[in-house]
């Protein structure tokens, strides 16, 4: 079922189409949007058509209710909006059906961040030159903030023998319950394992594998390690480094999490087992959570043949928060035609300062004064 009244020639107005707009990031997107003076349409399924309509009035625009996939990507074709913002998630099936309903000429970005979709949108790349049309994927805290940072060191550097980057987002929950999209990713990232790249090409690594014990600059502590996001594809891609290794808080640090993860991955690639395992996670429920640190940080450890090693830092808050900055800044830009055709990731798009209009502040060696406690630069 569908819910408009533009017609086929909608695309001149330029709109941007937000997919996913009853969620927190999705809404969070929109409203940065409309605080702009931009007006994009909320897009939904008909099961929170009502209260779409209503956000969609409270912010001067309109909604397209609209259910499954295949739906919302029939109704790009028809509109042609000039900008699509996939928000609803599992985007190993969704991104690529989505992305080719906006070409030729429309535009899209999502916020995948798993070593399936990555790739798989990053190689539209010929694809979306031929038809004129800009596609970004990963456009949230992890991938931006590994790469901005991995691009200001390396700016006027040769290629690095070797990069470390930490993905240490910090989020506050709300109460309810885990969903499905986020329950698949869990799941998803204990069957995939641990990944790398080694001799310039990705290889498998233990999941929790690189156990960090960090020193923030703000001299709280904070644990991470291995796991497989997209920040590996990026900062390699960023760096072009032959060696490159990533983690995140998001990973298991525990000593028995660590040890049984391996086991529980492989349980779960049975696939009667993973289906149970997403519909039990999904079910259940959490509570309202503050944020466990401060702030979110993007940190990279870069280090050059001649044993050269330089290290610097993002910091950002809320890592939600910040991620819907990301997109905005992203879809704004978008629609302003300050892309080029082709598929990228944020930074490697937009450049570093992209981090910095939402909302980041990058700590140098050049720049960074830590605090006590904090570790040194440099």
């Amino acid at each position: 079922m569908t819910d408009t009244t533009h017609s086929a020639r909608s695309g001149e107005t330029g709109e941007i189409w937000i997919l996913g707009a009853s969620g927190r990031i999705g809404g969070a997107v929109a409203a940065h949007l409309a605080a702009q003076g931009l007006k994009p349409v909320l897009v939904g399924r008909e099961s929170g058509g009502d209260r779409l309509r209503d956000t969609a009035a409270d912010l001067g625009t309109r909604a397209v209710v609209v259910d499954g996939v295949d739906g919302m990507a029939a109704e790009i074709t028809r509109q042609r909006p000039a900008v699509v913002f996939n928000g609803i998630g599992n985007y190993a099936e969704t991104a690529s059906v989505l992305a080719r309903a906006c070409m030729p000429g429309g535009h899209y970005l999502d916020l995948a961040a798993d070593l399936t979709a990555v790739p798989r949108l990053l190689d539209l790349h010929e694809e979306a030159e031929r038809a004129g049309s800009t596609l970004v994927t990963g456009s949230g805290f992890g991938v931006l903030a590994a790469e901005a940072v991995v691009i200001r060191l390396c700016e006027d550097r040769p290629i690095p023998a070797a990069v470390r980057v930490d993905a240490l987002a910090s989020v506050s929950l709300d109460a309810g319950v885990v969903g499905a999209a986020f329950a698949a990713s869990v799941i998803d990232t204990l069957t995939t394992g641990g990944r790398r790249y080694s001799d310039g090409r990705m290889a498998t690594s233990r999941l929790g594998a690189d156990l960090q014990n960090l020193t923030l600059p703000d001299g709280q502590q904070a644990k991470s390690a291995g796991a497989p996001t997209a920040e590996l594809v990026a900062a390699q891609r960023a760096s072009k480094a032959p060696s490159v290794t990533v983690t995140t808080a998001m990973a298991p640090t525990s000593p028995v999490m660590r040890a049984v993860a391996p086991a529980a991955g492989r349980l779960l690639s049975i696939e009667p087992l993973r289906r149970f395992a997403v519909r039990r996670m999904a079910r259940a429920k959490m509570k309202d959570t503050p944020r466990p640190r401060r702030h979110s940080w993007g940190h990279a450890v870069v280090t050059w043949p001649d044993g050269t090693r330089r290290e610097g830092w993002l910091r950002a808050d809320d890592g939600m928060d910040f991620t819907a900055s990301v997109a905005a800044a992203v879809a704004s830009g978008l629609a302003r035609g300050e892309g080029r055709p082709g598929a990228y990731t944020p930074g490697a798009l937009f450049g570093p300062g992209l981090a910095e209009r939402a909302g980041g502040q990058f700590l140098l060696p050049d720049t960074a004064r830590p605090a006590p406690g904090g570790t040194a630069l440099g």
